[in-house]
C-alpha cells in the first residue's frame, strides 16, 4: 500500500484553488473549555466548510486528479453522510456524475444534502459495511471509479491539508485532538503536523462502541467492529485500513475512547458555551479533551470540530440525553390511589418547588398495581441535581411512592 508524505499533502493543497468548494476554516479560542481542562484551547472550526465537514478536502483532491485524467465517466462512493456530500460536491464541480450508496439508517438531512449536491443516492443496508459492499459492486464497470472514504492516499492527503492550516494558524500548538472513524482524517492531519512542527502531539478519539484502533494497534492489523453503534454516526465506520493503520502507528501519539454520554455532554457544551452546532463526530474531539484519560494541563491544544451535519431529531435526542445526565430533565413515576385530585395535588407540589411539568400520563394496566391504583408518570424540567432531589423528597413527604426512571448524576 502506498503511503502518504508531507509533499503529497502540500500538492493536495496546491490543487484546492476553488474556495467555493474548499475553504480555509477559522479557529476560535474557547475560554470555557480552557477553564475546564486547564489548557489553552483553540477550536478548529472545520464544521464550517460548505458541506459541513472536512470530507470535501479529500474528495476534491481525488476528483481533481480523476478529472485531469479524463477517462472516468462516473464515480461511486459509500458513506454514512459526510463523505457522500464531499464526493457529490466535488464530482459536480468537475462535471463527473456520481452515485453514492448510503445505509438506510443515514440521517435524512445528509441524504437530502447529498442529492442537492448533484449525486444519485441509493439507500442500501443497515450499516456502513453493507453500503460499502454494494457500492463496490457498482464500481466494476469500465469508466467507473470507486472513491473510498479513507483507504486511498489521495483522500488522506486531501484531509491532511487541514493539518497544514493548523500548523500555520497555531504554530505553537502542543496537542491536536482528532476524531477517528476510518482514520483518513487523523492520518492526513498527523502526516502534515509531524512534517511541519516539532514536538507536536497528535491524539485520536474514537467512540467506545465503534472503537477499532486500539485493538488494531495491539494486533498490528486492521480489526473490524461488526456492529458499530454510536450517536457519532460520522465515525461509525466499523474499521480502518492498512493504509491508515500504518500512518496512525507511525505518527499518532495516543488514542483514547469516549462514551456516547461523554459525546452528548460535549455536544451540549458546544451549544451552550461555544455557540456551535456540531454532530457527534465533531463533538468527539471535545469529549476526548475532557476525558480523564487525556492530560493537557498547561498546553496549547486544538480539538478539531470536524463536522456539523447533525439531524435535528438526533440533536433533540442528544440534548435530552445530556439534560437527563445533568439532572435537568427527569421522569418520575408516582404510585397513587386512582381517585380524582391526585394529579392536581402532585402537579401542585412540583410547581411549588419550581419544577416544570413537560408531560404527564396515567398508567393503569401495569402488572404490579392493585385494583384501584395507577401510576402517574411525569416528565419534569429542573435546574439540576439538588433541585430534582428537592422535588422528589417533597412528593415522598406528601405520602407518595416515587420512582425516578432517569438516572441521577
Amino acid at each position: 500500500m502506498t503511503g502518504v508524505t508531507l509533499a503529497d499533502v502540500e500538492k493536495a493543497r496546491d490543487r484546492m484553488t476553488n474556495e467555493d468548494v474548499v475553504r480555509r476554516t477559522p479557529i476560535e479560542p474557547s475560554r470555557s473549555l480552557s477553564n475546564v481542562c486547564g489548557g489553552d484551547v483553540t477550536l478548529k472550526m472545520e464544521h464550517l466548510q460548505r458541506t459541513g465537514s472536512f470530507k470535501t478536502r479529500g474528495a476534491y483532491n481525488k476528483l481533481s486528479q480523476l478529472a485531469e485524467r479524463g477517462d472516468v465517466e462516473r464515480v461511486v462512493a459509500a458513506s454514512a453522510g459526510n463523505h457522500a456530500q464531499g464526493v457529490a460536491l466535488a464530482a459536480t464541480t468537475f462535471d463527473i456524475p456520481s452515485t453514492i450508496v448510503m445505509p438506510t439508517t443515514a440521517p435524512q438531512t445528509k441524504v437530502d444534502a447529498t442529492r442537492d449536491y448533484g449525486a444519485t443516492v441509493e439507500l442500501v443496508g443497515s450499516n456502513f459495511a453493507e453500503a460499502m459492499d454494494h457500492a463496490q459492486s457498482l464500481a466494476g464497470d469500465p469508466g467507473v471509479a470507486f472513491v473510498h472514504a479513507y483507504d486511498d492516499p489521495d483522500i488522506v492527503a486531501g484531509q491532511g491539508t487541514l493539518g497544514l492550516e493548523i500548523a500555520e494558524q497555531v504554530p505553537d500548538v502542543d496537542t491536536v485532538v482528532v476524531p477517528i472513524g476510518g482514520g483518513g482524517l487523523i492520518s492526513g492531519v498527523a502526516t502534515a503536523l509531524k512534517g511541519r512542527l516539532d514536538d507536536v502531539r497528535v491524539v485520536g478519539v474514537q467512540a467506545e462502541e465503534a472503537a477499532t484502533v486500539p485493538e488494531s494497534l495491539d494486533k498490528g492489523i486492521p480489526v473490524d467492529h461488526p456492529d458499530p453503534n454510536t450517536i457519532a454516526d460520522g465515525i461509525a465506520t466499523g474499521g480502518i485500513s492498512e493504509l491508515t493503520l500504518d500512518i496512525i502507528a507511525e505518527h499518532v501519539d495516543e488514542v483514547v475512547t469516549v462514551s456516547d454520554d461523554e459525546i452528548a455532554r460535549a455536544t451540549l457544551a458546544m451549544l451552550e458555551r461555544a455557540k456551535q452546532v456540531v454532530e457527534g463526530a465533531g463533538a468527539a474531539s471535545v469529549a476526548g479533551l475532557l476525558t480523564d484519560d487525556l492530560d493537557v494541563e498547561g498546553e496549547r491544544v486544538v480539538p478539531i470540530l470536524c463536522g456539523g451535519n447533525i439531524d435535528m431529531s438526533a440533536l433533540q435526542e442528544v440534548i435530552t440525553h445530556a439534560l437527563e445526565d445533568r439532572s435537568q430533565l427527569l421522569t418520575l413515576r408516582v404510585r397513587i390511589e386512582d381517585r380524582p385530585g391526585r394529579l392536581a395535588e402532585i402537579s401542585d407540589i412540583i410547581a411549588e418547588h419550581g419544577g416544570n411539568v413537560r408531560s404527564v400520563r396515567h398508567d393503569r394496566a401495569v402488572e404490579d398495581l392493585s385494583i384501584g391504583e395507577a401510576y402517574l408518570v411525569f416528565e419534569v424540567v429542573a435546574s439540576g441535581r439538588e433541585h430534582t432531589e428537592d422535588v422528589v423528597r417533597s412528593i415522598e413527604e406528601a405520602g407518595y411512592e416515587v420512582e425516578r426512571l432517569t438516572k441521577p448524576v
